[in-house]
């Protein structure tokens, strides 16, 4: 087959191929490695196959009246006859502590009664939390965690996630999601950490951090799992696994950065995009699962399949002829284990694939190594299951309180006409729109079930948006009417007529929970209807504060024109309603910036770091207006900058520039403060980008103080792929850019030569 082809001078690709050969992982001859290969020399084939096959919990459970259950003789089929070394997600929605612990026992049980008594390894989407845990902490979901631009909060969410999930006995946490979140219209813009990707792997290697720790094995961390590697989030329709065009530069330049990092951070295990790109299907692609990530990136953890996808090579992608040749490719080109999910193809297709010699027991032995490295390093030879006793925090309010910081430095304030906000306390608010009064548009997907459909019912001591504000200011002064479903007006007269009677109406648009394809849409403008009660609630002459619950920018121009102030939860998680009321009311100063372009049509939708088209034949006009542009976000006080410093005029190979920037809160009120540091090439081999984030920084200022920000650069920060597929930095001029400070330098290199413009 086909295969993605990135360009490398003959040097490298020896280096390549002598980097990709088979290897055992970390260090050679550890301790681990050495019980791994002591355990690998007693497995029979099938023993062995039997680890690299996962498969659903339904495969194994039974469910009668709503009551789950492991089903004796399913699980035994499963770990005494097909050796599975692999369970995942939950039957229908999220179980009690007490119940995760029957489940996860009854599985360790019978893995005991095999003849090598090797520990399933379970795993599950605590992607924002422990979503399939009744009781837990839920946080904002990545979306928001990046708009906090706080590496330390996206560090406490790993942690507490972490802690949480192992107190539901499950070791293995499929999370980070590191795609680039490009495109508005991909379902999957809410689990990333935005657009940018020195954004997505700062935050990215902060929560994996989080989520291992010092010790990866001990009893309050879980390997994290890295995903979905690569390209995935950048499909040409917008639609989830759909096919994505990606050129072999621009995937280096923006997508690959990202995983670069989290391996060099330590993460244990990763997941395969699901989709093709430029025609190969990446689950199928030798030169990306093992060219790239094993020889370049020296990944020596777990690659594990996404749901179904190995099949897909057959039924989707067509690569195929056979589902048995599916396994085939998919194994030779550097899956390690398949999320079959639902039956024992896999296993049966593997075996016979290895007698035939067209998979070669090498490739099985290397694949079951990593698996089990894995789970010896998690330490469940030792300790399978946990100790119910050793959770005591678990969804304490210490943890809450962390979900509740997070939530308010994430809500972003994008409007504030004439100063409204805060509102004051004692005024008679309407509440409306459909957003209002549901927690799944405050949770999102991934919230107790995978639609995250029942968070209504599961969070229901949670507080929606209407709760927190008639929390906050008294029922009495709170009236609320519907105003509109996602789609469609309802009780629109209503609204009106009590807006009447309002100071001030707080209309929350935005969209209902949705998962992976189950969210595609056809158009990102904001359902008809809901601009509809936006422009009629516009008529009464009351203040509109809109309020923007949502897991992606939807195109809302027209009503965000009709609003005296805008605010954008994103999905601010369990705690997002109390965040925002604390907002709204002034107990509380917003801190968010966007971690997304937000599109003002919905033909115009590129990333703030396009190219500048702003000379020359190019109207860039019509290519970037954006509605609010990455980075932006308003506060209560303001914030002054001055004495842009830099430590030297030139910047050579191995030296390091120090950037200095005062930041003073000019303002009367205490806030926090994004700092965020650009920097634009003037002239390079590759058009520059207009600009790009290389450094942030979040600092807490009382009215009247100053801080000094410092950052440094060096010459890798400054690099780029260019049109051989090499990162180089190339000599030139380059602009640093904070605030409204601005200053220059010039990079001077030893090997590339200037660009000066000129031929």
């Amino acid at each position: 087959m086909k295969r993605i082809v990135f360009i490398l001078s003959a040097v490298c690709f020896n280096v390549l191929l002598l980097a990709a050969q088979p290897k055992k992982g970390g260090s050679q001859g550890s301790d681990i490695d050495k019980k791994v290969d002591d355990l690998i020399a007693k497995m029979t084939l099938e023993e062995k196959v039997g680890q690299m096959t996962e498969v659903t919990s339904d495969v194994v459970s039974t469910t009668t009246n709503g009551a789950h259950q492991i089903d004796a003789a399913k699980i035994k089929e499963a770990i005494l006859k097909y050796h599975v070394g692999s369970i995942l997600n939950v039957s229908g929605q999220a179980y009690t502590r007490e119940h995760w612990y029957e489940v996860v026992s009854a599985i360790q049980a019978e893995a005991a009664k095999d003849r090598l008594k090797i520990p399933v390894i379970y795993g599950i989407d605590a992607i924002h939390g422990v979503t399939y845990t009744a009781g837990s902490t839920l946080f904002p979901h990545e979306i928001a965690i990046a708009a906090t631009f706080n590496r330390d909060i996206a560090y406490k969410a790993g942690e507490i996630t972490a802690y949480e999930t192992r107190a539901s006995y499950i070791p293995w946490n499929y999370s980070p999601v590191l795609d680039l979140g490009k495109s508005p219209l991909w379902p999957r813009i809410y689990e990333t950490f935005g657009e940018d990707p020195y954004l997505i792997k700062t935050m990215g290697t902060s929560i994996i951090k989080g989520y291992q720790g010092n010790d990866v094995g001990d009893k309050y961390h879980v390997a994290a799992c890295m995903k979905h590697y690569l390209g995935y989030g950048y499909p040409v329709s917008g639609k989830d696994r759909t096919p994505a065009w990606i050129p072999d530069r621009y995937m280096r330049e923006y997508f690959l950065p990202p995983f670069i990092e989290a391996v060099k951070a330590g993460a244990r295990t990763i997941m395969i995009n699901s989709g093709e790109i430029n025609g190969v299907p990446i689950h199928g692609s030798k030169y990306m699962l093992t060219d790239v990530l094993r020889g370049e990136l020296h990944f020596d953890g777990i690659a594990v399949s996404d749901w179904r996808d190995i099949e897909y090579l057959h039924d989707r992608h067509h690569i195929a002829a056979t589902q048995k040749e599916a396994v085939m490719i998919a194994v030779n080109a550097g899956i390690d284990m398949s999320m079959v999910p639902y039956e024992y193809s896999f296993y049966n297709y593997l075996i016979e694939l290895v007698r035939e010699g067209k998979v070669s027991m090498a490739r099985v032995n290397e694949a079951v190594h990593r698996i089990l490295k894995v789970k010896y390093q998690l330490g469940l030879f030792e300790r399978p299951v946990g100790n119910p006793n050793d959770y005591p925090k678990f969804g304490s309010d210490e943890f809450r309180q962390v979900s509740v910081q997070a939530a308010t430095e994430a809500i972003t304030l994008l409007k504030n006409n004439n100063n409204i906000l805060p509102l004051k306390k004692n005024i008679k608010v309407l509440v409306t729109g459909p957003t209002a009064n549901t927690m799944r548009s405050l949770d999102g997907g991934w919230s107790y079930n995978w639609q995250g459909d029942q968070a209504d019912k599961f969070a229901a001591d949670k507080n929606t948006i209407l709760e927190a504000i008639q929390q906050k200011i008294g029922k009495g002064n709170v009236s609320y009417e519907p105003g509109a479903t996602f789609d469609s007006l309802k009780n629109v007269n209503d609204a009106v007529k009590a807006a009447k009677n309002a100071d001030v109406i707080v209309l929350c648009l935005g969209e209902l929970s949705y998962t992976e394809n189950v969210g595609n849409i056809d158009d990102l403008n904001l359902p008809w209807a809901q601009t509809q009660l936006a422009m009629e609630l516009a008529k009464t002459g009351k203040p509109v504060i809109l309020v923007l619950a949502e897991g992606r920018p939807r195109i809302v121009t027209q009503a965000e024109s009709q609003s005296a102030a805008t605010v954008m939860t994103y999905l601010a998680g369990n705690e997002g309603g109390d965040a925002l009321a604390s907002i709204l009311f002034g107990d509380a100063n917003p801190s968010g910036r966007l971690p997304v372009t937000y599109p003002k049509y919905p033909n115009s939708l590129n990333n703030y770091y396009r190219k500048n088209l702003e000379n020359g034949n190019s109207d860039d006009s019509h290519s970037y207006n954006p509605l609010y542009e990455f980075g932006f976000g308003l506060s209560y006080t303001s914030f002054g900058y001055s004495n842009l410093h830099l430590s030297k005029p030139n910047l050579k190979e191995n030296e390091t520039l120090t950037v200095t920037v005062d930041v003073k809160n000019t303002g009367t009120v205490e806030g926090k403060e994004s700092v965020l540091l650009y920097t634009s090439q003037m002239y390079a081999s590759i058009a520059p980008d207009t600009k790009r984030l290389r450094a942030y920084d979040k600092i807490n200022l009382k009215p009247g103080e100053s801080k000094t920000v410092t950052f440094k650069i060096t010459a890798k920060d400054l690099a780029f792929v260019n049109d051989i597929s090499k990162t180089v930095t190339e000599a030139g001029e380059f602009k640093i850019q904070i605030g409204d400070q601005t200053q220059s330098f010039n990079f001077i290199s030893n090997t590339v030569p200037s660009r000066t413009g000129r031929l």
